[in-house]
């Protein structure tokens, strides 16, 4: 097998060289709609090829690599004075796995606990490369199945004009649910 990032012969998706010097997280911060924050632990250039192999079986194996050098190591330095839930955007399985689901996966902590299955889209629609005119036209029209009365973080693995993550921000409020911030792998806007 060939590392993805670099092309040399490796044992793995990606090699430990290129974990290590392509994919050390930082944390990015995009205010959306009335101070509500955003983090990314990515530059969208950084990861494009990465985030692209969503909508292949291999994008399984990816996406565990990206949570597990970005998620797992924020909700391993992450505290908090209560219980936060996070939930995952559309955690629909596609292509034989949830993307999302993934990234949701490795938050758990003493601290977070994932949920899934719970805010779901009614409509499949793809936005990929869509204007924000498009997105605002066609929403997902969220359901929310889970409890009220508690803290969470969205989940996504990108964000690019904040429509998905302001829609989901919106029906979790409105069935008494206290958003603190959502996490994404990478902001398309950089």
């Amino acid at each position: 097998m060939y590392c993805l990032v670099c092309g040399k012969l490796s044992f793995y998706h990606i090699c430990k060289r290129c974990k290590a010097e392509f994919l050390k997280p930082s944390l990015y911060k995009r205010v959306v709609e009335k101070e509500f924050e955003v983090y990314s632990f990515y530059r969208y250039s950084t990861i494009k090829d990465l985030i692209l192999t969503k909508h292949k079986f291999i994008g399984y194996f990816i996406y565990s690599i990206l949570a597990q050098e970005s998620f797992k190591k924020f909700a391993k330095e992450f505290k908090f004075t209560n219980q936060l839930y996070s939930f995952a955007c559309d955690d629909h399985v596609k292509n034989g796995y949830s993307h999302t689901a993934i990234l949701n996966k490795y938050l758990k902590s003493p601290y977070i606990t994932p949920v899934h299955s719970v805010l779901r889209a009614q409509t499949e629609v793809n936005y990929s490369g869509k204007s924000l005119q498009f997105r605002q036209n066609n929403p997902r029209n969220f359901i929310y199945k889970y409890r009220s009365n508690i803290d969470a973080i969205i989940i996504d693995d990108i964000i690019t004009t904040g429509s998905t993550i302001k829609e989901a921000k919106k029906i979790l409020e409105e069935n008494g649910v206290n958003v603190l911030f959502a996490l994404t792998l990478t902001d398309a806007r950089e």
